[in-house]
């Protein structure tokens, strides 16, 4: 894609694709206050806190995102692998951006990817995979109208790179 620059009239390429106008995905967001008890003796955010914090947002998405009886009565979302990398630390008394999307949508299962900001600067990355199963814990097919919603938080721009 080309962006003009408008005072030089010179062209320059974007350091990635813009997707079609009027189709820009939906990304959840999260805020999270760090506390002392999410820190060690040095003042770093203990790592297992950002899986605590993965859950969290991943839990609130659901409850804003799909009505009551998808998760109650007709099944489950269960979590199959879960994932986290770090980029800086974090430290007590800061403020945790989460910001998630969807990705890799299948019949039964998708990924979501956590990105965690702190001061709009890139903290740690994520992902989940999530699979849907009945009551009776066998992985099913998502239930009618859910696979859509998912899809408005797809990015298929945001992939994980392990």
């Amino acid at each position: 894609m080309i962006r003009k620059n408008l005072q030089t009239h010179q062209a320059s390429p974007l350091p990635f694709p813009l997707p079609p106008s009027g189709n820009q995905p939906k990304t959840f967001h999260h805020t999270i206050d760090i506390s002392l008890k999410d820190s060690n003796a040095y003042g770093n955010t203990y790592f297992s806190r950002y899986f605590e914090w993965q859950g969290i947002c991943r839990e609130q998405w659901y409850f804003q995102c799909f009505p009551f009886d998808w998760l109650q009565t007709l099944g489950v979302l269960f979590t199959k692998k879960a994932h986290q990398e770090y980029a800086q630390e974090t430290f007590p008394f800061q403020k945790v951006e989460c910001r998630l999307n969807a990705y890799n949508i299948k019949q039964c299962s998708f990924n979501l990817l956590f990105r965690f900001y702190v001061d709009g600067k890139l903290v740690s990355k994520g992902y989940q995979q999530i699979v849907y199963a009945n009551r009776d814990k066998k992985i099913v097919r998502f239930p009618d109208g859910m696979r859509e919603k998912i899809r408005e938080y797809e990015d298929p721009q945001l992939k994980f790179s392990v």
